[in-house]
This record gives C-alpha cells, sequence and structure tokens, in this order.
C-alpha cells in the first residue's frame, strides 16, 4: 500500500513549510529513516525522513514550493503497487511515452523547468533557481548551469548573485528603492501582527541596581567567559520555577503549565532575528548556559540552527542593552506568557543605604499576557528575576 509523505508541523506557529530540495529522484529507492526531501521554515533547514521503504513514486511538489502543513508532499510505492493506481489517485497524468514508466513519472513529477538563452538554446533550470534569480535580479542567461545535463541548480544562482558587479548609475531623487516583502522580514511580521492580534499584552518596567550582579562578574569571569544575558538567561529560569503561571501558555480554553523551563534569547541577524532555544535552562550552571548561548550565537548567524535549535521555547529574553537602549516594549512570542526586555547598565548617582554613591542600574521590561497572569504576580516574578540576578547561586 502506498505511504504519503506529508508536510510536517513544527509548533504550534507552523502553518506551511518551503521544498527547498529532494534528496531523492522519482524512481529511486528508499529506505525507512532516510532523509527523503529538505524544509525550509523561519530560516531554519529540516531534513524530512521517510517514514517506509520503498519506491519514491510522486513528487507531487516542485522545489520552492511553499506546502501547507498535513498536505501530503510525496508517495512512497511499496512492493505491489500498482504505478497507474498511484497516478490515478493523485490526478497525475500518465508517461506519454513509453521510454520507461519511471523515467515518464520523474519527468511529470518534478515539472523540471527550462529557459532559452541569448543563443535560443534550452536549458533545464530547477524551480527554486529560476525563483530565486528573480528575487536576487540574476539574469539566467548569464548563469552558467552545473547541475546534471548541464542543470541551472540554487548554488548556481547564488553564485552569479556573489560574484562583482559593475557599479550601477546614479539614481535621481524621484526613483525609488523597492525590497520584496518575503523571507524571514516576513515571518517576523506575521507572526509579531499574529501576537499583537491573539493575546493581551501588558508591559510594566522597573529600574533596578544590579551593582551586586556587575561586582559579582568582575570576580568570577576570570573563571569562564559569560555575558550579563547568561547571567539573566539563568535568573529568568530559575524565576519561572519559582512562578509557573509565568512559565504556562493559554491554549483555547485550557492553561497548561509547562513542564520544561526552555528560554529563548533573540539574536539579530541581517536580515531580521531568531530565537535559539536553552532547553530545561533552569537546571543548568551559568558556564553550560554561557557554553550554549555562544554556540547558538555562531550557528545562528552562520545559518546553522536546526529545527530542534529553535521548537519548544516558553519564555524568551531580549537585550537592546548593547545598542545603548534603556527601555522598550518587547513584543510576545506567539504562544508564549512573557518576555523580557532588558536595557543597558548604567553607572549613575542613587541612594543607598542612605548615602548617595554611584550605582549600576538597568531598567527591565516585562511584556506578558494579562490573560495568563494579573499584574502583581508578574511584578512579583520581575523582582525574583532581579533578586537572583543579583544573589543567584551560580
Amino acid at each position: 500500500m502506498p505511504v504519503e509523505v506529508t508536510m510536517p508541523k513544527f509548533g504550534l506557529t507552523m502553518h506551511e513549510g518551503t521544498i527547498q530540495r529532494y534528496f531523492k529522484a522519482v524512481g529511486e529507492s528508499v529506505n525507512a529513516g532516510e532523509p527523503l526531501y529538505e524544509v525550509e521554515t523561519e530560516k531554519v533547514l529540516y531534513e524530512v525522513e521517510s517514514p517506509a521503504s520503498g519506491i519514491l513514486a510522486l513528487a507531487l511538489f516542485e522545489e520552492g514550493a511553499t506546502v501547507e502543513c498535513g498536505v501530503a508532499v510525496a508517495v512512497i510505492a511499496q512492493a505491489g503497487d500498482e504505478m497507474a493506481s498511484i497516478r490515478s489517485r493523485y490526478q497525475v497524468a500518465a508517461p506519454a511515452s513509453s521510454n520507461g514508466e519511471v523515467k515518464a513519472m520523474s519527468e511529470a513529477a518534478t515539472h523540471l523547468s527550462q529557459t532559452k538563452n541569448s543563443s535560443g538554446e534550452r536549458r533545464p533550470v530547477s524551480p527554486i533557481a529560476r525563483k530565486l534569480a528573480a528575487e536576487l535580479g540574476v539574469n539566467l542567461d548569464d548563469v552558467t548551469g552545473n547541475g546534471p545535463g548541464g542543470r541551472v541548480t540554487r548554488e548556481d544562482v547564488e553564485r552569479a548573485a556573489k560574484a562583482p558587479k559593475p557599479a550601477a548609475p546614479a539614481t535621481t531623487n524621484g526613483d525609488r528603492h523597492v525590497i520584496p516583502f518575503r523571507g524571514m522580514r516576513k515571518t517576523i511580521a506575521e507572526r509579531m501582527h499574529q501576537s499583537l492580534r491573539d493575546s493581551a499584552q501588558l508591559t510594566i518596567s522597573t529600574e533596578a541596581d544590579v551593582s551586586p550582579a556587575t561586582e559579582l562578574r568582575e570576580r568570577i569571569k576570570r573563571e569562564f567567559d559569560f555575558t550579563y544575558t547568561d547571567m539573566l538567561i539563568q535568573a529568568a529560569a530559575r524565576a519561572l520555577a519559582k512562578h509557573p503561571r509565568m512559565n504556562s501558555r493559554l491554549d483555547g480554553t485550557n492553561l497548561v503549565s509547562c513542564e520544561n523551563v526552555n528560554v529563548g534569547l533573540a539574536i539579530s541577524l541581517e536580515d531580521g532575528l531568531i530565537v535559539p532555544v536553552i532547553h530545561d535552562a533552569a537546571h543548568k550552571s551559568l558556564r553550560d548556559i554561557a557554553v550554549l548561548t555562544r554556540e547558538m550565537g555562531v550557528k545562528a548567524r552562520a545559518g546553522k540552527l536546526k529545527l530542534e535549535d529553535i521548537s519548544g521555547g516558553t519564555f524568551t529574553i531580549t537585550n537592546l542593552g548593547t545598542y545603548g537602549i534603556d527601555v522598550f516594549t518587547p513584543i510576545l512570542n506567539p504562544g508564549e506568557t512573557g518576555i523580557l526586555g532588558v536595557g543597558r547598565i548604567v553607572e549613575k548617582p542613587a541612594i543607598y543605604r542612605g548615602e548617595i554613591t554611584r550605582r549600576s542600574m538597568m531598567t527591565l521590561s516585562l511584556t506578558f499576557d494579562h490573560r495568563v497572569i494579573d499584574g502583581a504576580p508578574a511584578a512579583q516574578f520581575l523582582q525574583t528575576v532581579i533578586e537572583l540576578f543579583n544573589y543567584g547561586d551560580r
């Protein structure tokens, strides 16, 4: 019996994924657990494994297609399955010639497009290469195809896009520069709009004396490298364990308490931001957290984060203090109850133990979903974060 391979759903907020490439051609054998195709979602690539062994009978979408979660992407034929019956079920046209059923099915299912170059010669171009060329403004006539049979691939277009180009002529004041609203920027816009639409967000802020934390960091930073953000991740994670309502989520008419404390850290990228997750952060040492955040940062900026690296977050921290920001209003990640905005640490005069002295001050802004938690317990959580940041066991 043929087996469908569907577009998986990774997390509550995923509704669709983009097929980047197939690892198997139609007609090739595939083993259960072997990578079948690659999906891109929110700039993270994930390899979807075949659920069964057999022959890749149909690839129902071309590379570059965006498919809704749960929709069949491919069909695996097993022993005894008739190809004609499978084609009929999925309304795929029968082979037009008798040159071999597998070859014809491959040609029909992969929808390989072609293009003519300036000399009139027809060349095969993969759909994702054609789409990427249009997005990047690459002329396919100038691209050398290095795929099978001279096929122009995604890598060929990317290589051409990076090649040096002659300087563009100066534009007049009346010209406009139009940037397509797509990719990560579009995903962020949709998620933030969804967050504001689907939750009752309220932000509270407080200026905290964090002099003990700065003194603590000076004392122990010789032992290993870590940042204030690492300290805040640890403090927030342990505060979440003490205030489980902040570590819960509203699921329809049910309030679901998350078993683990998984803290996401917003990392800025050239075309947006991404939030890798420190899993089970409440039980990790400061040293462990520092190693993980450094690794996640390197992977994020290299575009090598995997799906598991950004999944399962229950709370988020975003730090704009390094950009000189004191206070701001962060927006919740969809599905989460809280997000902590971190401002810069500033030395300023303050009254300490009845005297005016120089202290290290920092503003923290907590946005929370008022449907899940009220202002008073949210404020108590924030005070716990500050206390653990200053005096927590490292």
